[in-house]
């Protein structure tokens, strides 16, 4: 199947308008569903040629202007069609497969009470697995659907339905035209699904589960709606530019790949957000900024999208942005730039300074396949830190007027880099193209480091140097103990060394906290005062979001192998048990496991959790909140090498006051109980037994696979590499437990099987999947030289999938990293 190039897209664009879509589709049997098509466009040259995609099981016929097409004549995914009108009409209908992949229409069963669901997922370039299609961003056209469903299910698609007439054992759904849509937000979902309805400001809403989660969700549908009114509100007063698609759904579904879509009237959301058990407040938060983030793309993305994927910087990058303030401004998650600079900048910064960074907005993205791997960190936490820069620099007031402007100008059309840059220059007054080259065109990271040598001053470095508006913070041990903001000073870093008058007489701070509230987008490192004194400081700062910058600057000097292992794990026993953001204790405890896990040999890794232990089962007995209880509870659990303890947690023994033991606790206590060697296959059925949903079946395959038996990694194995049958998240939870740090020489013989297998199970899979399935497999914990010669070998290669080189590339950084912090 051929990935579409950037140029056959540009050209596709100039040569063809696309005036509309209708779908047809009968979902009413179970190994296919048939899908006609009706495409109405124009051509700017009557008797030239072109093409479109499909990807069918069977192509059945296929009429251009009323004449048949040979069915043969489609050459992988491309349909030629010649002899164009000035105004065509094209019919196709095929066969096409259901995915277990949540890429094209995804058929799960659920094992609860057997109900069929469906979903479709059009992203990137995936509409030609559902429909006939000219499969770009930049032809937009209007969508008309109609869906064949069995009676008794509820279907619900992008626009309003107009009609549900049974027939008998089926019923066909009909729904308004849409306003024009780029294919790949095309969707529609099918099944019995559950629905809670409500309308605000004139809109209506829904939002929609497997009925097995029906409770679950009826407990959160007012918390849900609540938020969705409070976002859509709020972007109602920043945009001035109403919400244009009509009704606005919200679909939690089962097996979604990724977080949600962004599909206009009908939001995709995977339903791991429709919680079964309990969940600290920083899950909460989650599932709200993911709902403003969705709706941003309303408008960056929606209303206005980007031409090509080099422009992927106008919707991910803005709706990270605006999703995070709309989060902080509008809801009860007042500190979700807290969240953004623990966890989203965490990634940001790992990410863009790995040997496959590349800039927020690149000159080019070849084709589709390539623009994949741009879904990330960068993309995301680094193209919306950059805006927030942006916007302190040209004033929050001309940020707004411009971007009004620019929905206002291209809307439910396409547009550039350049357009969106052109509206904000008009607005503030300002020349943006030297802030747009630094920011945007150029990739890696930037170190601030404070010198305070003589004076203070800042020290830039990087492979591109860029200006920086950030903050110092002075902070003062007071007479109880309690860190005291004395001054702050803003100043604007520009080149390598940026002298700060203001602070040359200044006296010394115990604290000197560069880059406080958060401002910029850059590594930071403390002077070594400041270093020395943040143990004891940094448990009574007030601020969480400055709290938020000391643990990231320790978490990544440790990731850079510049500080021990041993430091971040005492200033998680110094700090932790004071702190009052659950965000911030349940990503500590995160990204302190992960580098222990990766950073130390075994028997230093072996003490270093002992401590985490004792850190976690402090905070589970202080009365700090549910919240934290159970997220340190949860850490526990993972850190725990006390099997009896943890098989009494299981019976009901020993459990600390406040915790239960719900569905997902529990199934995290057999996780660590399989890692351990602690129970057998024959106890992960019967817990299965016990829980028959599809949660339970994802974690019993990774219970199943964690064991420490050669025949459970051989299994484990064979279906990461061969198993086709298994949906997306089954396999994922496979891959995830194949490798453990505790099972280093049981896990030995595959390290050298996963890059010679690898390669080709990647190659069968869609390159979502193969991206998901071969970075949770990727043998992260066997930090040796040896699996470094491995990976080179590997990437010698000339013909590996994009997204597999990129996970490779990825992981070797880490090892490479790895190996310096064990040498150290």
């Amino acid at each position: 199947m051929r990935s579409l190039t950037q140029q056959e897209a540009v050209d596709r664009a100039a040569a063809i308008t696309v005036e509309s879509y209708t779908i047809d589709l009968d979902v009413t049997t179970d190994d296919h569903f048939r899908s006609t098509t009706t495409v109405r466009f124009r051509a700017a040259s009557p008797g030239s040629a072109t093409f479109v995609e499909l990807k069918p099981v069977r192509l059945h016929a296929v009429a251009l202007n009323g004449a048949a097409l040979d069915p043969a004549a489609l050459d992988g995914n491309r349909l030629t069609l010649a002899g164009l009108r000035a105004d065509n009409v094209l019919t196709v209908e095929a066969d096409m497969a259901y995915s277990n992949t949540s890429e094209g229409l995804h058929r799960f069963v659920d094992p609860a009470d057997g109900g069929v669901y469906l979903h479709a997922t059009s992203f990137l370039d995936e509409a030609q697995r559902i429909f006939a299609c000219f499969d770009q961003p930049d032809l937009k056209a209007p969508v008309h659907m109609r869906v064949t469903a069995p009676t008794g299910w509820r279907v619900a698609a992008n626009a309003a339905v107009a009609s549900a007439v049974p027939a008998g054992a089926t019923t066909t759904w009909e729904f308004a035209a849409t306003k024009p849509l780029a294919t790949y937000f095309v969707t529609v979902i099918a099944g019995p699904y559950h629905v809670v309805e409500s309308t605000h400001d004139g809109i209506p809403m829904a939002i929609y589960c497997k009925a097995s989660v029906a409770e679950h969700l009826d407990k959160d549908a007012d918390e849900i709606f609540e938020i969705t009114r409070q976002c859509l509100d709020k972007f109602h007063e920043l945009f001035g530019f109403r919400y244009p698609f009509g009704k606005y759904d919200q679909a939690f579904v089962p097996e979604f790949n990724a977080g949600a879509m962004e599909n206009p009237g009908l939001v995709v959301i995977r339903d791991d957000y429709v919680y079964r058990s309990a969940v600290t407040d920083s899950e909460r938060e989650l599932r709200a900024t993911t709902i403003a983030h969705e709706m941003a793309h309303m408008w960056f993305g929606d209303l206005v999208t980007m031409r090509w994927w080099d422009d992927l910087w106008l919707n991910e990058s803005f709706a990270e942005f605006m999703g995070t303030r709309v989060t902080a401004e509008a809801t009860r998650f007042r500190n979700a730039w807290t969240t953004f600079g623990m966890r989203r900048k965490a990634w940001g910064y790992e990410t863009d300074q790995r040997p496959s960074t590349h800039p927020v907005a690149p000159t080019s993205v070849p084709d589709s396949a390539d623009a994949l791997v741009n879904f990330d960190g960068i993309s995301y936490a680094k193209g919306a830190s950059a805006l927030r820069q942006l916007v302190a620099w040209v004033g929050d007031e001309a940020f707004l007027a411009g971007i009004r402007a620019h929905f206002q100008a291209h809307a439910f059309g396409n547009a550039t880099l350049a357009d969106l840059l052109g509206a904000l220059s008009a607005a503030s007054g300002r020349d943006l193209s030297a802030w747009a080259a630094l920011w945007l065109r150029e990739a890696g990271v930037n170190t601030l480091r404070v010198d305070s040598a003589d004076g203070v001053a800042v020290l830039q470095s990087g492979s591109v140097l860029r200006p920086h508006r950030v903050a110092f913070g002075l902070y003062d041990r007071g007479a109880s103990g309690e860190a005291v903001l004395r001054r702050r000073v803003e100043v604007d870093v520009d080149g390598a060394r940026t002298e700060v008058p203001a602070l040359r007489d200044e006296p010394a701070a115990d604290l000197l906290l560069l880059n406080d509230g958060d401002l910029t987008f850059a590594k930071v490192r403390l002077d070594a005062t400041s270093a020395a004194a943040v143990p004891t400081v940094l448990p009574t700062l007030r601020d969480p979001l400055s709290r938020a910058v000391v643990w990231t600057s320790m978490i990544d000097a440790v990731r850079d192998a510049e500080r021990p292992v041993a430091d971040l794990v005492s200033l998680l026993v110094a700090a932790l048990p004071a702190e009052t953001e659950v965000i911030v204790v349940a990503d500590a405890l995160v990204q302190a496991r992960g580098l222990i896990d990766r950073y130390l040999e075994p028997a230093a890794r072996l003490a270093a959790l002992a401590q985490v232990a004792l850190v976690c089962d402090r905070l589970v007995e202080a009365p700090a909140g549910a919240s934290h209880r159970l997220a340190a509870m949860r850490a526990l659990v993972d850190a725990s090498v006390d099997t009896a303890r943890l098989l009494g947690w299981l019976s009901g023994e020993g459990v600390p006051v406040g915790i239960e033991v719900d569905e997902e606790l529990r199934w995290r206590v057999v996780h660590r109980l399989a890692v351990l060697g602690a129970i057998d296959g024959d106890r992960i059925a019967a817990e299965l037994a016990a829980d028959r949903s599809a949660a339970g079946a994802e974690w019993a395959a990774r219970a199943d696979a964690a064991r420490p038996d050669p025949a459970a990694k051989a299994a484990a194995w064979a279906a990461v590499i061969n198993d086709d049958s298994l949906s997306n998240r089954l396999l994922e939870a496979k891959g995830r437990a194949l490798f453990q740090p505790e099972q280093i020489e049981l896990t030995a013989p595959y390290v050298e099987r996963f890059f010679l297998e690898m390669p080709a199970a990647a190659r069968r899979r869609t390159p979502f999947a193969a991206e998901r399935l071969a970075d949770l497999a990727f043998p992260r914990y066997h930090v040796a030289p040896r699996t470094r010669e491995l990976a080179a070998s590997m990437l010698a290669s000339g013909d590996l999938p994009p997204v597999l080189r990129r996970v490779v590339i990825d992981n070797d950084d880490d090892l490479r990293l790895a190996l310096a912090a064990r040498a150290r």
